[in-house]
């Protein structure tokens, strides 16, 4: 008789232990699966930034006098754009003027709108007319007893250039010239600018020199003091009992020309500080220059007005950033891939070939909605930048418990 095929109860058993075991190890298994890989954080998209490349603008040369020495720079580029002809410390003439109102502001400070302290002029004063027009210097009638506001003396200084009212300033201001002397020095010391010379308050000793990039600086700080601004800009102006005084300027209001100083030596030549006010694009720019040792006032105003024009024809309104313009992506471990794009239009003025740059600063993502901002694009050129948020330009959806149930190994 064959052994019989039936299971004993011991067998039947173990089988039905394994069974029960192997469910409740399941079990516990699913238990510890299911939330790991569905609560589990998501790892972070990979991001790759796609930025173009911005091309140089083409630009025309500048148009700098041949003689000389000449300077461009403008508010918010440090230094100077460029220059020509000597690098060395020339005579400045009556752009000495603007140091010498700079100087007297610091010490007898004046708001737009304020006449400030009287001064009265004395005898020594009067005496002052006679000596400048010995030296065939511009002089504004004076006699013993006038009395001019602070204001006035400063618009006598930069618009008539009147030499005689320019020292009685420095004078009544510091009550010396040589104490007046060591206040500008020192003046010219906290500004950076020690390459100004300067041993008498007018410019007509051709002893007063600067270089040209430092002249440029020197315009620069004439336009942010609102009141010398606001002279220097001044076409005409009426001082009793002297009555209207021209400014020695002839280029206000020509070709956005607001200023500074004219200087003129008779044994150097034609100086002109200046400054002129420009529209580009969406942009406003201030151009400061300056060109010494010129043949004469009429032939620097034209060269300077033809620098000018070459000036403005090098800044270019560039377009960095069209709105929604793709700087990067994000591709997610389970194959979705979402642009990040600008969120706004943008532009950045250029001086000149000066290269423009991209800076794409990407954050970390999981997920995101569209318009999320997810980091900066930061466009430089020279000294000038423009910052732009970068944005998701669509839905960046969780995978789904399927995806991760069935992809553990992109989760951990």
């Amino acid at each position: 008789m064959p052994p019989s095929r039936s299971l004993t109860r011991r067998q039947i058993y173990r089988r039905r232990r394994i069974v029960v075991f192997g469910g409740i190890g399941l079990a516990l298994a699913s238990l510890v699966y299911l939330p790991l890989t569905l609560l589990a954080p998501l790892k972070p998209a990979v991001a790759t930034v796609t930025a173009p490349v911005e091309d140089a603008p083409v630009v025309p040369a500048l148009a700098f006098p041949g003689y000389g020495a000449s300077a461009i720079g403008a508010v918010g580029y440090p230094g100077v754009l460029a220059q020509s002809g000597a690098t060395t410390a020339l005579p400045m003439a009556s752009i000495t003027k603007v140091i010498t109102a700079l100087v007297v502001l610091d010490a007898h400070p004046l708001a737009v709108g304020e006449t400030g302290p009287t001064a009265t002029m004395s005898s020594a004063d009067a005496a002052l007319y006679g000596t400048y027009l010995a030296q065939n210097g511009t002089v504004a009638t004076v006699r013993a007893g006038m009395t001019f506001s602070e204001r006035q003396l400063l618009e006598l200084t930069l618009i008539k250039s009147a030499n005689n009212y320019t020292t009685s300033m420095a004078i009544w201001a510091f009550g010396s010239q040589e104490a007046f002397l060591a206040a500008a020095r020192s003046w010219l010391a906290e500004n950076g600018l020690d390459g100004v010379v300067i041993t008498e308050p007018t410019g007509i000793d051709r002893s007063n020199v600067a270089p040209v990039d430092q002249l440029v600086e020197l315009g620069r700080i004439a336009l942010a003091h609102p009141v010398v601004a606001e002279i220097v800009a001044t076409r005409t102006t009426d001082v009793p009992p002297l009555g209207a005084l021209p400014n020695t300027n002839q280029l206000l209001g020509l070709s956005g020309v607001d200023g500074i100083k004219t200087g003129t030596l008779d044994d150097f030549g034609a100086n002109l500080l200046f400054s002129a006010d420009y529209t580009i694009g969406a942009s406003t720019v201030t151009v400061i220059g300056v060109v010494l040792g010129g043949p004469d006032h009429d032939v620097i105003d034209r060269d300077i007005l033809t620098l000018l024009e070459s000036t403005v024809a090098n800044f270019t309104e560039v377009e960095v950033a069209a709105d929604a313009e793709t700087f990067a992506s994000y591709e997610a471990a389970w194959g979705d891939t979402v642009a990040a794009v600008a969120g706004e239009r943008a532009t950045l003025l250029v001086w000149s070939d000066t290269p423009v740059t991209v800076e794409v600063v990407t954050e970390e993502l999981r997920t995101g909605h569209a318009g999320d901002d997810v980091g900066d694009l930061v466009f430089t050129s020279g000294t000038s930048s423009v910052t732009v948020d970068l944005e998701l330009a669509a839905d960046l959806e969780d995978p789904g418990p399927w995806w991760r149930l069935t992809n553990p190994v992109a989760l951990f």
